[in-house]
């Protein structure tokens, strides 16, 4: 089961997770919207759309329905950011800035690297630029190895 680590200065969350599927099906569940709406599901928070142009200085957008969570007050989460880096199939940043944040203009950066095993792929997500945000953060803490756990078993089975 994936776990979230903190990081001593509060500034970021790490998840980490192996996956039986090769590193091109992760990346592209992660950056194709028909696929990640598939995924990134639960019955607590349902996703309502994705969108991504998947390049650098590419827009994505993220929102769900309401949902039975709360957190900072907001149920019908949004996010939205610029793609930083994009390198199929090992690397994809994205800045992230949500409605239920603290300050909801403050900009995170998401980071996810995908390194090959003999196995499939080791997937590492960093979520950083945190260090103000503590109840989004204690959120991630929660949030991040369940979005991975998601991830993880759509690719293994899809």
């Amino acid at each position: 089961m994936a776990q979230a680590v903190v990081t001593p200065d509060q500034d970021a969350i790490v998840s980490e997770i192996d996956v039986k599927a090769p590193a091109e099906r992760v990346f592209q569940a992660l950056t194709d919207p028909l696929q990640f709406k598939l995924w990134w599901n639960s019955d607590e928070c349902q996703t309502e759309f994705f969108e991504m142009d998947p390049r650098p200085g590419g827009k994505w957008r993220f929102g769900t329905r309401k949902a039975k969570l709360d957190v900072n007050g907001v149920n019908q989460f949004i996010c939205e950011g610029e793609v930083l880096e994009f390198y199929p199939p090992r690397l994809l940043a994205y800045t992230w800035i949500a409605n239920w944040h603290d300050d909801e203009t403050r900009s995170t950066l998401v980071r996810w690297e995908l390194t090959p095993t003999k196995d499939g792929t080791h997937v590492k997500i960093t979520h950083s630029g945190l260090a103000q945000e503590a109840v989004a953060r204690r959120d991630y803490s929660g949030g991040w190895p369940g979005v991975v756990e998601l991830l993880k078993k759509f690719v293994e089975t899809k």
